[in-house]
Formats: structure tokens, C-alpha cells, sequence
């Protein structure tokens, strides 16, 4: 991450979060103590920025600038809300589509997703505060721009927001190796919400029980799985190719 996509020292990184900068993440030196420390931890519990301890050496190998022991790192875009994009999206008369990463932490990978996103009308991108990709300038360059127009929304768990879909009268469809059915046989008419898992593990036991439906994308050669971008793309296109008919 570049430099100037960082905020260095405990009052900077204070005034910001009160300035209403969006902040992805906070490093703070494991061991560092004292008023100011107390009073970011008070801040940050009231939100969902997560904040790590982790030894100096880290925050040394980050910059060689004087951080004073903790560094924020800035987001490239502003979140939305899911609560205030639902609730837009049935006024306006649209059958909502969208689309939550479960522990998609490869910024390449969700630039791509967001790029297919944009391609293929969806609405919304949906992140969890923690376990998830930093939205920085490379996943802004791999998105081809398009995070600069999707909203992207950043909630406190995707099992929450899965939740809230599904009392908003959306069908949650995930996207695992673990499913019986095949991508194309499930009909993903009216509002709709794909689910995708991250690079190491998919989607956690605990999501996968609240979803609809489950479901698989052959695979016919000697490799296991898709990479989840490319994944992506086609249950979306699928998405498509239904409600164009």
C-alpha cells in the first residue's frame, strides 16, 4: 500500500475517524500505552473500523516515516448503507441484485468482482468490517474504475446483512463447492443476493445455513475450483442471461 493511502500517529489517525474519513483498518504497536491509545480504542469501539496489535517490525517494514506506533489505512471509495440502498432500490421498482464477499481478502480478486459487478448491473457489493479486503487504489485500478460508481457497503457481519436481505424478501443464493446443484438449474428471478466465499475456506458454515439456496459450477477438468472472481462473473452472468429471457 502506498504511502499517502496511509494516516500515521495516534492524534492524526483520531482526527480523522472524527473527521468522517473512511479508514479500512488501524496497526497499532502491540505494546504501545498511554491517554491517547485509551482514547482511539474508546473511538473505534463505537465503530466498525478494526484495529490490530502487532509487533514494531510491522509497522517498520509499512513506512519508514515516524508513525508513533499506529498507522490508518484510508479507503478509496465512501461506503453506503444496506439499510438506505434496500429500501431505494424497491421505490424505484428494481428487483435489487447483489452481491456479499465472505472473507474475500485479495485485492485483485475484488477489484475483478467489482469489475463484473459494474458489467453485469449489479447493484450492490457487500464487505464485512473485518476478514475483508482494504478498498485501496489497486483494487480501484483492477476494478477498471468501476469502484468509483458501485456502491460498495461495509457491514458488520455478512451474516447480519444476509439476514436483513432475507427479511427484506430476498433470495440468498451461495456459491460452494459443498452444494448438490448446479448454478444454472435455480431461478434467480426477483430480488436476489449471490454470496461468495473467500480464497482459503468459501463461505463459513455459519452463513451457509442461513442462505436459500446452494449451489455448485461444474468443474470438468483437473483443477478444483474456480478463482472466485472468475466464479463470480459467471453466476452473475447467469443472473443475466434469466431475466433477459
Amino acid at each position: 500500500m502506498k504511502e499517502n493511502e496511509m494516516i500515521f500517529g495516534t492524534r492524526a489517525v483520531i482526527e480523522a475517524i472524527q473527521a468522517g474519513k473512511e479508514v479500512d483498518k488501524i496497526l497499532m504497536r502491540r505494546d504501545l500505552q498511554g491517554d491517547l491509545s485509551r482514547e482511539l480504542f474508546q473511538i473505534v469501539r463505537d465503530t466498525t473500523i478494526p484495529l490490530q496489535r502487532v509487533p514494531q517490525e510491522k509497522l517498520d517494514r509499512l513506512t519508514k516515516k515516524n508513525h508513533q506506533g499506529v498507522i490508518a489505512f484510508i479507503s478509496a471509495v465512501t461506503y453506503q448503507k444496506l439499510e438506505d440502498i434496500v429500501p431505494f432500490l424497491y421505490e424505484n421498482g428494481k428487483d435489487g441484485f447483489i452481491v456479499l464477499l465472505d472473507g474475500v481478502t485479495d485485492v485483485r480478486n475484488f477489484g475483478a468482482i467489482a469489475r463484473s459487478c459494474d458489467c453485469s448491473g449489479v447493484d450492490v457489493l457487500v464487505i464485512p468490517a473485518r476478514n475483508s479486503v482494504s478498498v485501496n487504489a489497486d483494487a480501484v485500478k483492477t476494478s477498471a474504475g468501476a469502484l468509483h460508481t458501485l456502491p460498495v457497503c461495509k457491514e458488520p457481519s455478512i451474516n447480519e446483512a444476509i439476514k436483513f436481505l432475507k427479511n427484506s424478501g430476498y433470495r440468498i443464493i451461495a456459491a460452494t463447492e459443498k452444494a448438490d446443484k448446479n448454478y444454472t438449474t435455480v431461478d434467480y428471478a426477483g430480488p436476489v443476493a449471490i454470496v461468495m466465499g473467500g480464497e482459503d475456506f468459501g463461505i463459513s458454515m455459519d452463513n451457509l445455513r442461513i442462505c436459500d439456496e446452494m449451489v455448485r459450477i461444474p468443474i470438468l477438468g483437473n483443477i478444483s475450483s474456480l478463482n472466485v472472481s472468475a466464479a463470480a462473473a459467471v453466476l452473475m452472468y447467469e443472473v443475466v442471461r434469466q431475466r433477459a429471457v
